[in-house]
């Protein structure tokens, strides 16, 4: 990098005409913001109820295969309003910059972000700017807030639980979490790893436009499959029953994870969602999931079933089984 490249200065935080100009020059123009103002007022909103979530995002490396910390921010945020079964409508984001960023990098990320917003139809409307001293951050955090509105007759929750639901799952697994630890650990894989990062709320509207028999959804992230499915057991008290065979995981992602001793069960996703649906409706939606893109390698999982209460049951290819279990710590940090 050589000497003329411009770089983010402590003073790009402190409120005055360099935080002004860095907010022009970049923010501005990369979210079209009209109005700088510290809040943003939102009326005319559709008939429904709100949905309002928030996220941070610390992924390291910030730049990974299939994605960056910006497109990351806007998928994760507007994933977690779908999974309500909301429509994603605003975000507002936060950025905290360590001196010494490099600006082309800022505004790679602000693009990314730019972009996908645009192709889903979310508005960025407000933001706040930090920069902290060299070797007090780690290049660039973004903090987030989203929301959207729930149409009436949705009602997503994991009380809704009920045994006979049947579990389905988007897409194979751990495409993200292997990714990003391979461009960390400098491990090459062929074909590359590649992040599954992506918004979901089109598929959820598919979904949602063929039934609103779904109990509940989720993203599987940090965790993966086994965390969400656990807590969908704690949270609504029955047992749900997963099928070894009926998990897709990509030979280069269980290659992977058995050369770093992972669980795919285990590693976050970025672009997958479980959902658990009525019975006599679960083939069909599967069907009409499997005409999008995102939803294309769609498959029922496995069951929910009355006991042993509070637990998820990992049936094998060889007939045996297993208790999953969450993690008790964090396997693979700094990965969202």
């Amino acid at each position: 990098m050589g000497n003329n490249t411009p770089l983010v200065q402590l003073s790009h935080g402190s409120g005055g005409y360099m935080m002004h100009r860095l907010i022009r020059d970049y923010f501005a123009p990369a979210f079209d913001l009209k109005s700088l103002n510290d809040s943003a007022v939102i009326d005319n909103l559709p008939n429904g109820r709100l949905a309002v979530t928030t996220d941070s995002y610390v992924i390291s490396p910030y730049f990974f295969p299939g994605g960056d910390i910006g497109l990351l921010a806007v998928c994760g945020t507007v994933n977690d309003l779908s999974m309500a079964g909301a429509k994603p409508l605003y975000l507002t984001s936060g950025f905290i910059i360590e001196e010494g960023f490099p600006l082309d990098h800022l505004k790679r990320i602000l693009d990314s972000m730019q972009a996908i917003s645009r192709e889903i139809g979310v508005k960025i409307i407000a933001g706040d700017t930090k920069v902290v001293e060299r070797g007090k951050g780690d290049g660039i955090f973004i903090n987030t807030a989203g929301i959207g509105v729930i149409e009436n007759g949705i009602d997503i929750s994991p009380r809704n639980i009920r045994p006979g639901d049947k579990v389905i799952l988007s897409g194979s697994i751990g495409n993200h979490g292997m990714s990003v630890m391979a461009q960390r650990s400098g491990i090459s894989f062929e074909p590359q790893l590649c992040s599954d990062v992506r918004p979901l709320n089109s598929l959820v509207d598919v979904m949602l436009r063929e039934t609103k028999k779904i109990h509940a959804m989720r993203d599987p992230t940090r965790g993966g499959i086994a965390t969400t499915l656990k807590e969908f057991a704690n949270e609504s008290g029955y047992c749900i029953i997963v099928e070894e065979e009926a998990i897709e995981v990509l030979p280069a992602v269980r290659g992977a994870c058995e050369l770093l001793g992972l669980d795919p069960l285990y590693v976050a996703n970025e672009g997958a969602l479980i959902a658990i649906v009525d019975k006599d409706i679960a083939e069909i939606l599967v069907e009409k999931m499997k005409t999008t893109k995102t939803g294309e390698r769609a498959a029922i999982i496995g069951e929910v079933v009355e006991t042993p209460q509070q637990t998820v049951l990992f049936k094998t290819a060889i007939g045996g089984a297993r208790i999953i279990d969450m993690l008790s710590g964090e396997q693979l940090p700094r990965i969202c």
